[in-house]
Protein backbone atom coordinates (compact mmCIF):
# COMPACT_ATOMS: atom_id res chain seq x y z
CA UNK A 1 0.00 0.00 0.00
CA UNK A 2 1.20 3.54 -0.51
CA UNK A 3 3.14 4.96 2.38
CA UNK A 4 4.29 8.44 3.26
CA UNK A 5 7.94 7.39 3.33
CA UNK A 6 8.18 4.46 0.96
CA UNK A 7 7.56 3.87 -2.72
CA UNK A 8 4.00 3.81 -3.97
CA UNK A 9 2.43 0.81 -5.61
CA UNK A 10 2.24 0.84 -9.40
CA UNK A 11 -0.95 0.29 -11.38
CA UNK A 12 -0.94 -0.31 -15.13
CA UNK A 13 -4.06 0.94 -16.92
CA UNK A 14 -4.75 -0.56 -20.35
CA UNK A 15 -7.48 0.99 -22.48
CA UNK A 16 -7.61 1.96 -26.15
CA UNK A 17 -9.86 4.90 -25.28
CA UNK A 18 -8.04 8.13 -24.35
CA UNK A 19 -11.08 9.11 -22.27
CA UNK A 20 -10.98 5.81 -20.40
CA UNK A 21 -7.28 6.23 -19.67
CA UNK A 22 -7.77 9.81 -18.50
CA UNK A 23 -10.67 8.99 -16.17
CA UNK A 24 -8.88 6.07 -14.53
CA UNK A 25 -5.63 8.03 -14.29
CA UNK A 26 -7.45 10.85 -12.48
CA UNK A 27 -9.01 8.39 -10.03
CA UNK A 28 -5.73 6.60 -9.26
CA UNK A 29 -2.89 9.12 -9.53
CA UNK A 30 -3.21 10.48 -6.00
CA UNK A 31 -2.62 7.06 -4.44
CA UNK A 32 -0.60 5.11 -6.99
CA UNK A 33 2.13 5.44 -9.55
CA UNK A 34 0.23 5.00 -12.78
CA UNK A 35 1.51 3.55 -16.04
CA UNK A 36 -0.65 3.80 -19.18
CA UNK A 37 -0.96 1.58 -22.25
CA UNK A 38 -3.27 2.03 -25.24
CA UNK A 39 -2.98 -1.45 -26.77
CA UNK A 40 -2.42 -5.04 -25.84
CA UNK A 41 1.11 -4.96 -27.24
CA UNK A 42 1.97 -1.87 -25.16
CA UNK A 43 0.43 -3.52 -22.10
CA UNK A 44 2.66 -6.58 -22.39
CA UNK A 45 5.76 -4.38 -22.69
CA UNK A 46 4.70 -2.09 -19.83
CA UNK A 47 4.00 -5.06 -17.55
CA UNK A 48 7.62 -6.17 -17.92
CA UNK A 49 9.10 -2.79 -17.02
CA UNK A 50 10.52 -2.41 -13.53
CA UNK A 51 9.06 -1.87 -11.12
CA UNK A 52 6.50 -4.40 -12.25
CA UNK A 53 2.90 -3.28 -11.78
CA UNK A 54 1.22 -4.33 -8.56
CA UNK A 55 -2.12 -4.49 -10.39
CA UNK A 56 -3.37 -4.15 -13.96
CA UNK A 57 -6.68 -2.59 -14.99
CA UNK A 58 -7.42 -4.10 -18.38
CA UNK A 59 -10.09 -3.16 -20.89
CA UNK A 60 -11.51 -6.19 -22.69
CA UNK A 61 -12.66 -4.62 -25.95
CA UNK A 62 -9.60 -3.34 -27.80
CA UNK A 63 -8.68 -3.56 -31.48
CA UNK A 64 -6.00 -6.06 -32.37
CA UNK A 65 -5.14 -7.95 -29.21
CA UNK A 66 -8.15 -7.89 -26.88
CA UNK A 67 -7.98 -7.94 -23.10
CA UNK A 68 -8.59 -11.68 -22.91
CA UNK A 69 -5.51 -12.36 -25.05
CA UNK A 70 -3.45 -9.88 -23.00
CA UNK A 71 -4.48 -11.59 -19.77
CA UNK A 72 -3.72 -15.02 -21.20
CA UNK A 73 -0.21 -13.90 -22.21
CA UNK A 74 0.42 -12.22 -18.85
CA UNK A 75 -0.56 -15.37 -16.99
CA UNK A 76 1.65 -17.52 -19.25
CA UNK A 77 4.75 -15.44 -18.41
CA UNK A 78 6.58 -16.23 -15.15
CA UNK A 79 7.52 -12.55 -14.75
CA UNK A 80 3.90 -11.32 -14.85
CA UNK A 81 1.70 -14.25 -13.85
CA UNK A 82 1.24 -13.10 -10.24
CA UNK A 83 0.10 -9.57 -11.09
CA UNK A 84 -3.64 -9.28 -10.42
CA UNK A 85 -5.60 -8.40 -13.55
CA UNK A 86 -8.84 -6.51 -13.05
CA UNK A 87 -10.96 -6.37 -16.17
CA UNK A 88 -12.73 -3.09 -16.89
CA UNK A 89 -15.40 -3.28 -19.54
CA UNK A 90 -18.81 -2.22 -20.75
CA UNK A 91 -19.60 -5.90 -21.38
CA UNK A 92 -21.93 -7.17 -18.69
CA UNK A 93 -22.63 -10.69 -19.94
CA UNK A 94 -22.01 -13.48 -17.40
CA UNK A 95 -20.15 -15.51 -20.03
CA UNK A 96 -17.72 -12.63 -20.60
CA UNK A 97 -17.04 -12.38 -16.88
CA UNK A 98 -16.58 -16.16 -16.60
CA UNK A 99 -14.14 -16.15 -19.52
CA UNK A 100 -12.08 -13.44 -17.80
CA UNK A 101 -11.95 -15.41 -14.55
CA UNK A 102 -11.09 -18.62 -16.40
CA UNK A 103 -8.10 -16.86 -17.99
CA UNK A 104 -6.80 -15.79 -14.58
CA UNK A 105 -8.48 -12.43 -14.07
CA UNK A 106 -8.81 -11.45 -10.41
CA UNK A 107 -11.83 -9.17 -10.70
CA UNK A 108 -14.28 -7.56 -13.10
CA UNK A 109 -15.52 -3.94 -13.04
CA UNK A 110 -18.17 -2.63 -15.41
CA UNK A 111 -18.24 0.78 -17.05
CA UNK A 112 -19.16 3.43 -16.30
CA UNK A 113 -16.77 3.07 -13.39
CA UNK A 114 -17.48 4.17 -9.84
CA UNK A 115 -14.25 5.63 -8.40
CA UNK A 116 -14.75 4.26 -4.86
CA UNK A 117 -15.31 0.76 -6.28
CA UNK A 118 -12.19 0.95 -8.45
CA UNK A 119 -10.07 2.21 -5.54
CA UNK A 120 -11.40 -0.44 -3.17
CA UNK A 121 -10.84 -3.30 -5.58
CA UNK A 122 -7.33 -2.19 -6.47
CA UNK A 123 -6.46 -1.79 -2.80
CA UNK A 124 -7.84 -5.25 -2.01
CA UNK A 125 -6.00 -7.00 -4.83
CA UNK A 126 -2.71 -5.28 -4.13
CA UNK A 127 -3.03 -6.23 -0.44
CA UNK A 128 -3.70 -9.84 -1.41
CA UNK A 129 -0.73 -9.85 -3.80
CA UNK A 130 1.59 -8.45 -1.13
CA UNK A 131 0.33 -11.01 1.40
CA UNK A 132 0.97 -13.86 -1.06
CA UNK A 133 4.49 -12.52 -1.71
CA UNK A 134 5.11 -12.30 2.05
CA UNK A 135 3.89 -15.86 2.60
CA UNK A 136 6.11 -17.20 -0.21
CA UNK A 137 9.11 -15.77 1.61
CA UNK A 138 8.26 -17.41 4.93
CA UNK A 139 9.92 -20.59 6.10
CA UNK A 140 7.56 -22.83 8.03
CA UNK A 141 8.93 -24.89 10.92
Amino acid sequence: MPTEDGPRNTVLIVDDSPDGLQILNEVLKRQYDVRLARSGEQALQAALQKPRPDAILLDIMMPGMDGYEVCSRLKANDATRDIPVIFITAKIDIDDAQRGFDLGGADYITKPILPPVVLARISTHISLKLAREFMKGKTWV
